[in-house]
């Protein structure tokens, strides 16, 4: 219990909540980028063959299946004490790749700098979060 009154304590995890709070905020714009083309094109369900939409969905979609991710890492480093710095490299990392990525998708259905950029950097906030958790875990 002393752990959690530190934890809530922490600047690291208002940092940690900060960022978890900026990707909440960048997946609903991605969702009401998808809504406002249904809306318009009166397309319901799937994406009705039109090749905007069919990005729009896959970005959303695709920061959907890493965000969680993030997020987790996010909690988990701040339960187990990490530094600041730590919240900052993966949380930062992170945000930029997946808002990379989703301008890159957004823009072309094939490989482009912001898409391929977004991608690295999310997925080496991943592998660093997920190591600095371990560390400071155990250290």
């Amino acid at each position: 219990m002393e752990k959690l009154v530190q934890m809530a304590a922490s600047p690291a995890l208002g940092f940690a909540v900060s960022y978890i709070a900026v990707l909440v905020l960048l997946g609903v714009v991605l969702a009401w980028r998808v809504i406002e083309i249904r809306r318009s094109q009166k397309i319901g369900l799937g994406d009705g063959e039109d090749k905007i939409l069919r990005r729009r969905i896959r970005a959303h979609g695709n920061f959907s299946e890493y965000a969680p991710l993030l997020i987790g890492l996010l909690l988990a480093l701040s339960m187990v004490g990490a530094r600041e710095w730590a919240i900052h490299l993966v949380g930062l990392t992170g945000l930029v790749g997946r808002v990379l990525h989703a301008i890159g998708l957004s823009q072309t259905g094939g490989a482009s700098f912001p898409r391929v950029g977004g991608m690295i950097l999310t997925l080496s906030a991943l592998v660093f979060g997920a190591i600095l958790t371990l560390v400071f875990a155990w250290s």
